[in-house]
């Protein structure tokens, strides 16, 4: 009879994956599973082998940002909504960057190829609802505003989580959105109101607040 699968155990060995990526440890079959209670066999059982492990890191990069996505609770204010999303995406680049860097690593498939596109349907939907609101004019695509607001933001977030830029870079996200959702028919003025309620310019993992 086959083994039942522990999902622990492949939980323990995506996080050892992660701990190894920011350290930057080398990954091979034999290190991943150095210092754990598993042995390389359960890196076959689990993910078919050392690729199955870089698809479940890629993964679990666009899981935990949805996770975090999912967190933000819609308001009356959809243009608020979706600075708060981008505020959401490059707080889930800067306190995962090496996962950050995996998930858009094109080498290895997703485990669940729809991953990507759920992630940008919470930033649809905001857009259609600011359309749908008025805040937007009638003929702009909903699909295509939240694909440049996601430009925005992976711009400024691989150059800050993994780039040679100060954190302090993420200020420019604010004039960059409102100008951005202006060009898509905002009112100039209620539109920075807007934005600068759902930006939150995500600090240091270790919790030190910027002044």
């Amino acid at each position: 009879m086959a083994r039942t699968k522990d999902p622990a155990v492949r939980t323990l060995l995506i996080e050892r994956a992660a701990q190894m990526l920011r350290t930057r440890e080398p990954i091979t079959l034999r290190s991943l599973v150095a210092g754990t209670s598993v042995s390389t066999m359960a890196v076959y059982t689990y993910f078919g082998g050392m690729d199955g492990v870089w698809r479940a890191l890629r993964q679990e990069g666009f899981t935990r940002l949805a996770a975090g996505f999912t967190a933000l609770a819609p308001s009356s204010d959809p243009v608020r909504d979706l600075a708060a999303l981008i505020a959401a995406y490059l707080g889930n680049a800067l306190d995962h960057p090496d996962l950050y860097r995996v998930m858009f690593d094109a080498n290895f498939e997703l485990e669940d190829l729809r991953a990507a596109d759920d992630t940008l349907e919470h930033l649809v939907q905001a857009a259609r609802r600011a359309r749908d609101g008025g805040r937007f004019r009638a003929g702009t695509g909903p699909l295509e505003l939240a694909i440049q607001s996601w430009a925005i933001a992976h711009g400024l977030g691989s150059l800050v989580a993994n780039g040679p830029l100060p954190r302090e870079t993420l200020d420019h996200c604010v004039p960059m959105l409102t100008a951005l959702y202006v060009s898509a028919g905002d009112e100039p003025e209620r539109c920075r109101r807007s934005v600068e309620r759902g930006w939150r310019r995500p600090d240091p993992p270790d919790g030190r607040a910027r002044r």
